[in-house]
C-alpha cells in the first residue's frame, strides 16, 4: 500500500488544529508480504498479508505526553488517534519527558526509495520445490527439509512532526532459508541450515542458500564426542555476532540510564576489548539490504563507531538518551509505547588483521553457531553457557562435535581476542571476519 505522506503531513495538520493541539509527532509503517513454503515438492503454506501501523505522540500545554497506536492510517483513525494521545497526555509522566529529536528536520543524503517488482508466486514455490529436491538428492542421509521458507515483502516507514520534519522511505527485500535434516541408523540426527537476504528475488543467492546448507548438513554427518576443558576458540561471523546481540546493552544509553546494563556513563574510553578489535553500528554498511534512512524519532542513521583499537568510544542514542547523557542522537530509537534504543548493523574488523590460519591450526574448536540465547546469557552478569554447533579443527580437517556447550563471560572474551581475520562476511545482521579467542571453557556430552 503507497502511502501518500504529503497527504498524511495535511491531514496530521489540519486535524491537530481543530483539536487544539500544538505539538505532535506521527511514526509509522506498511509492510506488504508473500512467502511460500513447501514439503516433498508441493506448496504447504502460502501467505499474503498488509500490516500497518502508526503511533501518535501528542504534548499537553503543561508538557507530559500522550502516546496512542493505531492500524488505521486514513483521516478517521488519525483523528482518533490524535484524540486519544492528547486526552492521554494529561496523565503523562514529568520526569524525564521525551522531545522531538534535534535532527529530525535535518537532510538525508542518500536514495530513500529502492522497490523492485515482486516475483509471481508459482516462481517462489518453484524455486523453492527445486531447492528441497536438491537438497534431498544431495545425499541419502538428507532425510527432510523440515523448515524452508521464501518470502518477499515492500516496506514502507515514515516520520513526521508538528515541526515540518517529513520523511519517507520505502524498501523491497527478498529473503530464503533452508534447514535440512538427516537421519541414520545407530547414528543421531544432524541438521544445518543457511539464509539469504537481497532486495529482490531476482538477486537472491538461491544457489549459495543450497550450497552452504548442503555442506553444513553433511559436515555434521562424522560427529564425535569431546572432552570437557578449556579450549582455542574460533567464532564464525554470525557466532560472534549473535553474541554481541546478546550483550548489547554495553552499547545501549537506555540500558545503562535504566541500570539495565554491563556499562555505565563513565565507561567511555575504558578499554573493553583487545587493541585489535574494531566495532561500528553501521546502518549504511553495503552489505546492509534492509538499511534505515532514519529512526523512529526522525534522526537520520550513520556509522557510529563502538569500539576502536579495544577501545569503548560511542553508545547507542536515542534523542531522550542523548539529552540526559550530554551526547547528540545517533538514530537508534524505537518508537512505541515507551522509546527504546536498539542497535542496527554491526560492523566488526580490526586495524590490524591477523594471519592465523583453520589450515595451519593444530587444534581448535570452530563455533559455527550458538543456540538458547534467551536462557544461556546473562547479560546483567556477562556471562554465557550456550550449546553450540561446530567441529573440533586440525589442521584444516574437521570433525563435528557431537554436543557440548561454550561457557564464560563477555569481558574476558572480548580482551582475550587474538586475531581478527582479513576476510569478514556480510550476514543479514552486521558484517564479521572469524574470531579466534584463546581459550574457553567447553563440556562436552
Amino acid at each position: 500500500m503507497a502511502i501518500s505522506i504529503e497527504q498524511l503531513a495535511t491531514d496530521a495538520r489540519d486535524l491537530a488544529t481543530n483539536l487544539g493541539i500544538k505539538q505532535f509527532d506521527l511514526y509509522g509503517s506498511s509492510v506488504d508480504e508473500t512467502s511460500v513454503k513447501v514439503r516433498d515438492g508441493e506448496p504447504e503454506q502460502v501467505k499474503a498479508s498488509q500490516r500497518s501501523g502508526v503511533t501518535v505522540r501528542v504534548w499537553s500545554q503543561d508538557g507530559r505526553v500522550g502516546i496512542t497506536s493505531t492500524t488505521d492510517i486514513d483521516r478517521a483513525g488519525l483523528e482518533l488517534a490524535l484524540r486519544t494521545a492528547s486526552e492521554a497526555s494529561a496523565f503523562g509522566a514529568t520526569d524525564n519527558v521525551p522531545d522531538f529529536s534535534p535532527e529530525a528536520t535535518q537532510p538525508i543524503d542518500g536514495n530513500t526509495s529502492d522497490m523492485a517488482p515482486p516475483a509471481p508466486i508459482n516462481t517462489l514455490i518453484t524455486a523453492l520445490a527445486d531447492a528441497e529436491k536438491r537438497l534431498l538428492d544431495a545425499h541419502p542421509a538428507i532425510t527432510s527439509v523440515p523448515y524452508n521458507g521464501l518470502s518477499q515483502s515492500d516496506t514502507e516507514r515514515f516520520y513526521l512532526n508538528s515541526e515540518g520534519a517529513l520523511r519517507h522511505e520505502a524498501r523491497s527485500i527478498a529473503s530464503m532459508y533452508l534447514y535440512a535434516k538427516t537421519e541414520q541408523e545407530g547414528r543421531k540426527p544432524r541438521s544445518g541450515g543457511a539464509f539469504r537476504m537481497a532486495r529482490s528475488f531476482d538477486s537472491l543467492d538461491l544457489e549459495g542458500c543450497l550450497q552452504e546448507t548442503t555442506e553444513k548438513t553433511l559436515s555434521h554427518l562424522n560427529y564425535d564426542k569431546i572432552q570437557s576443558g578449556k579450549y582455542p576458540i574460533v567464532f564464525s561471523p554470525e557466532a560472534f555476532l549473535s553474541l554481541l546481540g546478546a550483550f548489547s546493552n554495553l552499547f545501549n544509553a537506555q540500558s545503562i540510564l535504566d541500570k539495565q546494563s554491563l556499562s555505565t556513563p563513565d565507561s567511555l574510553g575504558q578499554t573493553l576489548a583487545a587493541s585489535i578489535l574494531s566495532l561500528a553500528d553501521d546502518e549504511h554498511h553495503p552489505g546492509n539490504i534492509g538499511a534505515s534512512w532514519f529512526d523512529g524519532e526522525g534522526t537520520p542513521t550513520r556509522r557510529i563507531p563502538l569500539i576502536t583499537d579495544g577501545q569503548l568510544t560511542n553508545f547507542l542514542h536515542s534523542a531522550g538518551t542523548a539529552k540526559r547523557l550530554g551526547a547528540q542522537p545517533t538514530g537508534h530509537a524505537n518508537m512505541g509505547a515507551k522509546v527504546t534504543v536498539s542497535p542496527g548493523y554491526w560492523h566488526v574488523f580490526s586495524n590490524q588483521p591477523g594471519d592465523l590460519r583453520l589450515a595451519d591450526a593444530e587444534q581448535v574448536i570452530l563455533v559455527d553457531d550458538v543456540t538458547a540465547l534467551h536462557a544461556g546469557v546473562n547479560a546483567l552478569e556477562g556471562s554465557f553457557s550456550l550449546p553450540f554447533d561446530g567441529w573440533m579443527v586440525k589442521r584444516g580437517d574437521r570433525v563435528s562435535i557431537e554436543s557440548a556447550t561454550i561457557a564464560g563471560d563477555i569481558h574476558d572474551l572480548l580482551k582475550s581476542i587474538i586475531c581478527v581475520e582479513p576476510e569478514a562476511e556480510v550476514l543479514p545482521g552486521g558484517t564479521c571476519p572469524r574470531i579466534w579467542v584463546a581459550e574457553l571453557s567447553i563440556t562436552g556430552d
